[in-house]
């Protein structure tokens, strides 16, 4: 393993517990504001991208990291969507 997968692995690791924070406290208050999905989505689609991406580069953790990141964004932005709907009359 490359020190280089092991740093940015850890990285998108803490990236994906920092995000279930996010969504633990959306599924808390059921409310959304101030908060443009635009920004969630276009971070989610680099997420998406990192997953074809790291295997090319042979960096594993890296992978399984943005695994997670992808995956709790998702779910994040699924919440957004349906708190923002759900909160219109």
């Amino acid at each position: 393993m490359q020190i280089q997968d092991a740093v940015n692995g850890a990285f998108e690791i803490g990236g994906g517990f920092a995000i279930a924070l996010s969504i633990r406290r959306l599924l808390r208050d059921q409310i959304v504001h101030g908060f443009h999905w635009g920004q969630l989505m276009f971070f989610t689609l680099w997420g998406v991208w990192n997953l074809y991406y790291y295997p090319h580069l042979d960096q594993w953790l890296s992978f399984v990291g943005g695994l997670g990141v992808v995956i709790a964004n998702t779910v994040y932005l699924g919440l957004i969507m349906y708190y923002s709907l759900k909160e219109k009359p």
